[in-house]
């Protein structure tokens, strides 16, 4: 604990102001990052860290950025909440120098809403993200999420309504409807108002997540735009990036659950490496990490290296003290992040064994 209370904590959180974000002006574009856009046109395929609700927060897209994601996002945010209470501001949207390139995700059911959320951030990141996919039933209930892939235009008027007021990249992240013609519908009619991209979830809304995804109907989407298509679903190890890419043709994946699990996946990891889990530690002690948010990242990122006796104990902890007593007591490395190197050394290593052909056979 006093090895975390002793470093120069340089990496604070800025938090979304009133007037609009002005905290962010002095972290903004300070950093050289390659753009979403940019990437693509050069023909990268990306790997994206998905929205999560609570858990794609600060310190884990600062920590997935550096373990190979090319591309991350904020939480859902609901655009009417996120306007008209500062707090809701404060606690969903915050970010620094170090979470790029990012993209903010967006659910509403208003085009108005929307589009004035879309210019309190827009400086501060790289692109939005229309919510059209998320099938939990509140959500829907709201009217947001998978609720609009019936309501294309409603879809349509939130895309201009963006388009007029930003020059932003804008994207749609959607699932496929079981009359497949009514998404490429959707998604040719967003390419047409000028969307960058869209992300397609191999499912539909009512398919459980243990089903697998519907790579075919990805692929039918995917030929009928000519504008960038990024996959999404069941991409757990490093294989399932390759068997999307193989089977559908898409430009980029997106991982949700997988991440949560092991962070390391876009870098080439089957297992999650002890080295990105310090990692972790790390950037969420420094970035005030919220601590049940703390302990529920650790659950599942060693969930596969505890014993049940292991995983008992670690449940039942209540504190960020009581956690990090735990890993200490297990002889587990606590290190001190270098973020201004935006690569891992395990990665460079990695990288260097898998692509360094000049070494003798």
């Amino acid at each position: 604990r006093q090895r975390f209370r002793s470093l120069n904590l340089r990496m604070e959180p800025v938090e979304a102001q009133e007037d609009p974000l002005k905290e962010c002006e002095r972290l903004t574009l300070k950093r050289d990052f390659p753009k979403p856009l940019d990437m693509l046109k050069e023909g990268k395929f990306l790997h994206i860290q998905a929205p999560m609700v609570r858990y794609s927060k600060l310190p884990f897209r600062i920590l997935c950025a550096r373990w190979g994601a090319d591309l991350t996002y904020t939480p859902m945010i609901v655009a009417f909440d996120f306007l008209r209470n500062r707090e809701a501001r404060l606690a969903e949207f915050t970010t620094n120098a170090f979470d790029r390139p990012m993209i903010v995700q967006f659910a509403a059911k208003k085009a108005e809403h929307l589009a004035i959320a879309t210019e309190y951030v827009s400086k501060y990141c790289e692109g939005i993200d229309i919510n059209c996919g998320c099938p939990q039933k509140w959500v829907m209930q709201e009217g947001y999420g998978s609720a609009l892939l019936t309501k294309p235009e409603l879809v349509a008027d939130m895309i201009k309504q963006i388009k007029n007021r930003t020059d932003i990249p804008l994207s749609i992240k959607i699932r496929i409807l079981p009359d497949l013609r009514l998404t490429v519908d959707l998604a040719q009619r967003a390419e047409h108002l000028g969307v960058s991209w869209v992300t397609v979830h191999g499912r539909t809304p009512s398919m459980r997540s243990t089903l697998p995804c519907n790579f075919e109907a990805v692929k039918t989407v995917k030929d009928s735009l000519s504008i960038p298509v990024m996959g999404n679903g069941n991409c757990f190890k490093p294989a399932d990036v390759e068997e999307w890419k193989e089977k559908t043709g898409v430009n980029g994946i997106m991982a949700a659950r997988g991440l949560l699990q092991n962070p390391a996946i876009f870098a080439g990891f089957d297992h999650t490496p002890v080295e990105c889990i310090s990692e972790f530690v790390d950037i969420a002690m420094r970035t005030s990490l919220n601590p049940k948010l703390f302990h529920q990242h650790l659950l599942m990122m060693l969930y596969n290296t505890h014993s049940k006796v292991e995983k008992r104990g670690f449940n039942a902890l209540k504190s960020v003290p009581a956690i990090l007593d735990f890993l200490e007591k297990r002889g587990f490395p606590f290190t001190h992040v270098d973020l201004n190197d935006p690569v891992p050394d395990l990665v460079k290593q990695r990288k260097k064994l898998l692509f360094d052909v000049s070494s003798p056979i």
